[in-house]
């Protein structure tokens, strides 16, 4: 295989562990325990029932409103249309307080091999879903974060924040289509120009793996969960990790996908 000349990172679960999952499913609870309280009895919904799980399965990757409509139509909510806009909004409006709050971390591999990365020469861009995502990677100091994690580089430089390390930023655009279609890998491919069987996409959920796959790109998945290999697999990734750590870098340079024990 040709090396690998640029590397597309989604955002949530790669880079970021952030406040997402407990938003979607606070805001619910909210909704089902208030305003939408009469309508329970009709729904198979209850406080333990929106597991991670779930999360992964059928919102996680997946634009806001398309998030919010699959777990209402899983949970047998009446009148989805509508309701939908009611959710999702209820669910930004919580982020957006998580966020402002500081309610997240990044994950220290996420990080690691971000650097890495972009020291070798690839170029790096952000392609996530959320309408979130910028929000999240500037608030992460990478001093700060480099100092706490004893990474010395020289791309990591004074002020600079998570958001400054990436070349291209395609997150929370409007495409005509979500993922699991490949639409926002290939805009993120473009504007890196980066042939797409050149760049190498950086994913946790099924449905990033699937969009990845579909633009002809390669694909490492994240299984932070054990219980995640199977279905990202399933998906079709190309190699399947615990965490970013355990990613040769050494391979990407001559475009090989090769896993190695972490450090």
């Amino acid at each position: 295989m040709p090396a690998f000349e640029g590397a597309i990172f989604d955002v949530d679960g790669v880079l970021v562990d952030s406040p997402h999952e407990k938003a979607w499913r606070e805001s619910l609870r909210e909704l089902m325990e208030g305003e939408w309280r009469d309508i329970r009895p009709q729904t198979t919904w209850s406080p333990d029932a929106f597991t991670y799980e779930l999360y992964q399965a059928i919102v996680s990757g997946k634009p806001r409103e398309s998030g919010a409509q699959a777990v209402l139509a899983h949970f047998g909510v009446p009148d989805v249309p509508a309701r939908t806009v009611v959710y999702a909004a209820r669910k930004q409006s919580m982020i957006e307080q998580l966020i402002d709050e500081g309610r997240f971390t990044a994950f220290p591999d996420g990080l690691r091999f971000a650097i890495d990365v972009k020291e070798v020469g690839l170029r790096l861009a952000a392609a996530s879903s959320s309408k979130n995502a910028r929000r999240l990677l500037q608030h992460i100091h990478l001093d700060e974060l480099a100092l706490e994690q004893q990474i010395s580089s020289p791309v990591v430089r004074p002020g600079r924040t998570l958001l400054d390390l990436f070349d291209v930023d395609v997150s929370g655009r409007t495409f005509p289509r979500g993922k699991p279609h490949p639409d926002m890998f290939l805009a993120a491919a473009a504007e890196l120009t980066v042939a797409p069987e050149r760049a190498v996409v950086l994913e946790d959920a099924p449905a990033g793996v699937q969009a990845g796959k579909a633009g002809g790109m390669a694909v490492v998945a994240i299984a932070r969960v054990a219980d995640d290999v199977d279905v990202l697999r399933e998906a079709g990734a190309d190699l399947v990790v615990p965490s970013l750590d355990h990613v040769d870098r050494a391979g990407l340079r001559d475009g090989r996908l090769v896993a190695v024990p972490a450090v």
